[in-house]
């Protein structure tokens, strides 16, 4: 692989890439650091829907915030699928855009109940992943990281979610390079990643790398001289360190 460096070894084998040479012992050395740790998530998958809808721009402690009222005033998914945009967007108003997530969450639930005849994620347990992506992927608002979010944490399906952190993180380590003129991490981007990373190491590397981005690899000076895996990166695109 002459020109290549050690994080950039990877290959396409049968439509799918070789994971890069370096990705067991990062994902040891995350592992290690930040023990799998879940950020919340929900085993429920309308649960993990509406808990990725209200962290939308937002804080942590904020969103978390938002979920737990939103849960108190709506105790039941039916309850919730009775709710006005007004009794939403009051509910889920802390941290801003609660008039949009509200429209969003109202579309949502519509849309998952002329599905379904209730609401409920459910049935995508018995889905294809293909077409339970493509069904999460067609409710307003849900793109191909959230639906993964929901396919991963609450399904526990195959699939690898790309965050902001998981391709910062990428991108940094020499992995990937961006399809988007613009630098943004487009769908096809989303799904090389993907097929880069194990199945055996999906939620691990995806939870433990959001933890790095949150401690470490900051989008602004990031904090590579204490980084865990500072000795495997090749730090692309990094200009001005803390």
């Amino acid at each position: 692989m002459k020109g290549r460096s050690f994080g950039e070894r990877h290959f396409r084998v049968k439509g799918k890439r070789r994971p890069p040479a370096n990705i067991s012992p990062i994902a040891r050395e995350l592992r290690k650091r930040y023990k799998n740790f879940g950020h919340y998530n929900r085993k429920n998958p309308l649960d993990e829907l509406l808990l990725i809808l209200c962290s939308v721009k937002r804080g942590e402690k904020v969103y978390l915030r938002a979920f737990k009222t939103l849960k108190q005033a709506f105790p039941t998914f039916e309850k919730l699928n009775q709710a006005s945009v007004k009794e939403l967007t009051k509910q889920i108003e802390w941290g801003g855009l609660q008039n949009q997530k509200a429209r969003s969450l109202k579309k949502i639930t519509t849309a998952i109940t002329g599905k379904f005849g209730k609401l409920s994620l459910a049935p995508l347990r018995k889905m294809p992943k293909e077409e339970c992506e493509e069904f999460l992927c067609s409710l307003p608002g849900v793109g191909k990281k959230v639906a993964r979010c929901v396919m991963l944490y609450s399904l526990g399906m195959k699939v690898f979610p790309v965050d902001t952190h998981c391709w910062r993180v990428s991108k940094r380590l020499g992995w990937i390079k961006a399809n988007s003129k613009h630098k943004f991490c487009v769908s096809q981007d989303m799904d090389k990643l993907q097929n880069m990373v194990p199945p055996k190491l999906h939620l691990s590397l995806h939870v433990n790398m959001v933890s790095l981005g949150r401690e470490f690899c900051l989008a602004r000076s990031p904090k590579c001289h204490r980084c865990p895996i500072a000795q495997y990166c090749l730090k692309r695109g990094v200009t001005e360190l803390r």
